[in-house]
């Protein structure tokens, strides 16, 4: 294997990824992440000359991501809500509108200090542990029917010094416990969708967090369900994530389901209607 430098290494893996239309500034990120430095420090050894182990890691990397593997599972790593969290195969990658749906949660009951929170379909866990680092004094609950996904998210939350409780269950079939507030980005993608997806997402990430019968909308018509059939003895506030088509069939079915609840919609940054909320 010829002997080059880190900055060639770089400048090499841009072209390439240029060459397929994709982020040339990917060749950075993935330098940095794989051999764990900051700016300063590629910087500082730019000139060095790369062993053969580095390069092959290196260019194996920049290889998958040419051929349309995440780069998050790549790396094996992403960042939400500021933390540092696991990903691979077995959960979703975290997104950016997932942590305005913990941000309008965390605003609504910032002047509170004991609240029992679930998180209903935790996957990597990244909302139920940026919640607990963000409030230490709340009771914290994440669940999940994959266990391959718990294993993630406990692993997640050993890394980020954080002590939430998880369940494995179906939804709420092992959830033996009442809480003020249920957070969750359930499974919503309708197969009408596939076509505004990425062929990354459909090709790695977990198909069963990823789709739901009835349209997108069958997750939503169970949690309303139940939230019914408690809502007679146990009053709370429910905020999850929606697809940027399903505000209005959402917000019909609890308002139906629930008719004394409170229904909000909010957008997202981008202004498309992607979080609800639940006063019932």
């Amino acid at each position: 294997m010829n002997k080059i430098t880190f900055f060639e290494a770089q400048k090499r893996a841009s072209l390439f990824i240029q060459e397929k239309n994709l982020d040339s500034n990917m060749a950075k990120f993935f330098m940095t992440e794989l051999f764990g430095w900051d700016n300063t420090h590629l910087l500082l050894h730019y000139r060095d000359v790369m062993s053969d182990d580095d390069q092959r890691k290196y260019f194996d990397a920049v290889d998958k991501f040419i051929q349309g593997q995440p780069a998050q599972y790549i790396v094996g790593e992403t960042y939400f809500y500021g933390n540092r969290f696991k990903v691979d195969s077995r959960v979703l990658i975290p997104r950016p509108e997932t942590e305005e749906l913990v941000e309008w949660l965390l605003k609504d009951y910032a002047h509170v200090d004991n609240l029992k929170v679930l998180d209903l379909g935790t996957g990597s866990g990244a909302i139920a542990v940026s919640l607990k680092k963000e409030k230490p004094n709340w009771n914290i609950t994440a669940s999940d029917i994959s266990s391959d996904a718990l294993e993630v998210a406990k692993i997640n939350n050993d890394a980020n010094k954080t002590d939430v409780k998880f369940v494995l269950s179906d939804l709420f079939e092992n959830v033996n416990d009442d809480f003020d507030v249920i957070i969750s980005n359930p499974p919503y993608v309708a197969d009408d969708e596939i076509k505004y997806m990425d062929e990354s997402v459909l090709k790695y990430e977990p198909k069963q967090a990823l789709f739901a019968k009835n349209n997108g909308l069958m997750m939503y018509q169970k949690i309303a369900k139940y939230i019914r059939m408690r809502a007679g003895e146990r009053h709370g506030a429910l905020y999850l994530e929606i697809g940027f088509k399903q505000s209005h069939d959402v917000e019909k079915i609890f308002s139906e389901l629930l008719p004394e609840a409170e229904v909000i919609s909010r957008n997202d940054f981008f202004g498309n209607p992607r979080m609800i909320k639940v006063n019932y």
